[in-house]
């Protein structure tokens, strides 16, 4: 059967080292550093739909077929970086919060972008949320100080709102559950680390982790440039895939899960020294076969 970008979709398991050679770039990709990403969930478009949020105060709207051409569709700027970005569930509007500490809301069906909100600080995460009273937009700021103990850089749901996981600048990715009585099923692991040379071991920043929609495997994307897949319930990494050129800043998956996105670009975890012109900017699309994000058979115990 052929898959997403003409590529025949794999049935069978393979080793754990993933392949890039099908990889397409985005056309016209931001100018500065890819803050976040985020897919129209709306399972009726034919087509799918990324929104791309970058330091360069823009979010992007791109139209991408099924043979993996993309096309830019709509603009929309803030007055500073853009450090978040979402879409509705019916994929006609995109949520935006940024240094400028504003949150904005676009219509693309109009094209009409207004501000809807506005904080104390710097906006780092905007979510569309249906509750019983209709949709409702979502923020949250530096305006208060973090109660989690880590240094946190990203914070990521299951599917299933069962629990979350936790990635940190160590190069460590930790899987919590919400209910007690999974307590038990807690754990951390090492990850985005360089094996040990003359004693010493280089670790990475977990920039992102990303969820697939269907299955609820998931992935970890560093400042070490790699991206991996892992099943939580079975404690096991999927697939792990080479080293694409710089650090990897932000990761989604489509509504399918037959798409990952992600984003190469400078993440200033070596400071401003590091920040050359350089550096690569882009966001690459991933097709995702059956046997990369499909969970092992297991035995769950909870």
């Amino acid at each position: 059967m052929s898959g997403l970008f003409g590529s025949a979709a794999s049935s069978t398991p393979s080793n754990t080292v993933g392949d890039l050679k099908q990889d397409v770039a985005l056309n016209n990709p931001p100018e500065d550093s890819i803050s976040d990403l985020a897919f129209s969930p709306n399972q009726n478009q034919t087509s799918d739909f990324l929104a791309v949020a970058s330091w360069d105060k823009k979010v992007r709207i791109y139209e991408i077929a099924q043979n993996g051409q993309s096309e830019g569709r709509h603009a929309y700027e803030h007055d500073g970086p853009v450090l978040n970005c979402d879409f509705s569930k019916d994929g006609s509007k995109v949520l935006s919060g940024g240094a400028d500490k504003a949150v904005k809301a676009c219509d693309l069906g109009s094209q009409q972008t207004i501000k809807i909100g506005e904080h104390e600080q710097p906006v780092k995460c905007v979510r569309f949320f249906d509750s019983a009273n209709g949709t409702m937009a979502v923020s949250g700021s530096w305006d208060k100080t973090s109660p989690l103990k880590w240094q946190t850089r990203v914070v990521s749901c299951f599917t299933d709102a069962a629990g979350f996981a936790i990635g940190s600048i160590e190069g460590r990715c930790a899987i919590q559950y919400v209910e007690d009585k999974d307590a038990s099923s807690n754990f951390s692991f090492k990850c985005h680390r360089d094996p040990p040379a003359n004693n010493i071991t280089n670790v990475y920043a977990v920039n992102d982790i990303s969820f697939h929609p269907v299955h609820g495997t998931f992935s970890t994307a560093g400042s070490d440039g790699t991206f991996h897949f892992w099943d939580k319930d079975a404690k096991h990494r999927l697939k792990g895939y080479p080293n694409v050129g710089g650090s990897i800043t932000a990761t989604t998956f489509n509504k399918n899960g037959s798409i990952f996105a992600y984003g190469i670009s400078y993440d200033w975890s070596k400071g401003f020294q590091h920040n050359t012109q350089a550096y690569p900017i882009k966001v690459m699309l991933h097709p995702v076969q059956a046997d990369e994000c499909k969970p092992r058979p297991t035995m769950k115990k909870r």
